[in-house]
């Protein structure tokens, strides 16, 4: 039996009907047609599912959507403001910060969400932050690279 999801993602409220069994990152994309949240391992090993929920990153695929109900929800598509890309989208491009991309959505959301809790982390902190997120192509230099700089000041948020 269905049951009833209330949840705000990147800013709309959406009224949903999902089965117990459901999971965030199916809603996102199956329900939702999101599909910037990757499903990759399907066990939360990954971070390709990454989003921020009620401001802290989560994967998505270790979250039953019901968990979620009434929360805010911030994906990959709600990262940018109109046609301005988020700072860190901004130095993920400038660093070189993504091969396949594949894992770049789920990234993003783990760096938004540390300088979110913590402005000025650590160069230590900004790879514990990330630590959960997979790449394959990188190497992570360029990834740590990309968020100190935004840290340091080089991308200023624009309005």
């Amino acid at each position: 039996m269905k049951q009833e999801l209330k949840l705000t993602i990147n800013g709309q409220l959406y009224d949903l009907f999902v089965k117990p069994k459901t999971l965030l990152v199916e809603v996102i994309r199956r329900e939702l047609g999101l599909t910037g949240t990757k499903r990759a391992c399907e066990s939360g090993s990954c971070g390709a599912c990454t989003v921020i929920l009620n401001g802290m990153a989560v994967k998505s695929c270790s979250v039953l959507a019901l968990q979620a109900d009434g929360g805010q929800v911030q994906t990959i598509e709600g990262l940018a403001t109109g046609t301005k890309f988020h700072p860190v989208q901004e130095a993920f491009m400038d660093e070189g910060a993504f091969q396949c991309g594949f894992c770049t959505p789920g990234m993003l959301m783990s760096a938004k969400a540390l300088l979110d809790e913590n402005p000025k982390p650590t160069k230590q902190q900004i790879k514990e932050a990330i630590d959960g997120n997979v790449c394959r192509c990188t190497g992570y230099n360029s990834i740590v690279r990309a968020i100190t700089s935004v840290v340091n000041g080089k991308y200023e948020e624009r309005k």
